[in-house]
């Protein structure tokens, strides 16, 4: 069974995990699971459903969500078998440039005149 969540693909997951990731932990049922957390923690975050009113939301802005939940699951997904990556340091490495970016996309998500013009 595919991924049917909205707002990322598996591509995109992937994709931010990089090319070592440990293909035992890059399956589509965790993809399923870590996009499905993602998409909870936006809504939460925004106060808002973003899954059901994704087709509302200004194609803008939308890559803001899509990005967050892309790299919180690469975090995952790089830290399920950071041996894969040849070198832990550069794993690690890989981890805290998705978690700074994830907190720069939280912060403007999370102030209100953002959210206003974002439409959520």
């Amino acid at each position: 069974m595919a991924y049917t969540g909205t707002i990322v693909t598996e591509a995109e997951i992937t994709f931010m995990a990089g090319e070592k990731v440990d293909a035992t932990g890059n399956v589509e049922a965790n993809h399923n699971y870590l996009a499905f957390y993602a998409e909870a923690y936006l809504s939460a975050l925004v106060k808002y459903d973003i899954v059901t009113n994704w087709a509302t939301l200004n194609a803008k802005y939308k890559p803001l969500f899509t990005e967050w939940a892309a790299r919180s699951a690469a975090v995952v997904l790089i830290g399920y078998n950071m041996e894969a990556y040849g070198d832990r340091i550069q794993a690690e490495d890989l981890i805290n440039i998705h978690l700074r970016r994830m907190d720069e996309i939280k912060e403007m998500l999370e102030n209100e005149d953002k959210q206003a013009f974002i439409g959520v």
